[in-house]
């Protein structure tokens, strides 16, 4: 049940969107029991971001949320796998790139809980 929402400072083509799709999909698989068909994603483009109280370079803010617990190594993977693809399609460097995680212990779907 992992869900991530990807806030950006640039606009997000169609395209560019189906390929954030299918590599998010594929990088979440990073967390050990997560796959792309429990995926949920969410994009917010042309957001209006600061940072270090600047707003001249393209930025991203990423929060992952799974249902249960991972490993630090597992976070890290995935956080690797994320800063390369925002990188590769959307020109966004990794220094400019914030991810959160948040462990969730009860996630509801199809009326009930886990």
């Amino acid at each position: 049940m992992p869900f991530i929402n990807t806030k950006v400072s640039v606009t997000i083509t169609p395209e560019q969107e189906n390929a954030l799709k299918t590599q998010l999909g594929k990088a979440i698989s990073a967390v050990r029991g997560k796959s792309e068909s429990w995926l949920m994603l969410n994009f917010e483009d042309n957001c209006r971001m600061y940072f270090k109280g600047n707003n001249s370079k393209p930025l991203a803010f990423v929060e992952v949320k799974i249902y249960g617990s991972a490993s630090a190594n597992e976070y890290s993977l995935l956080t690797e796998k994320i800063t390369d693809i925002l990188g590769k399609v959307l020109g966004i460097s990794s220094d400019c790139i914030y991810v959160k995680y948040e462990e969730v212990e009860y996630w509801g779907y199809n009326g009930y809980n886990f």
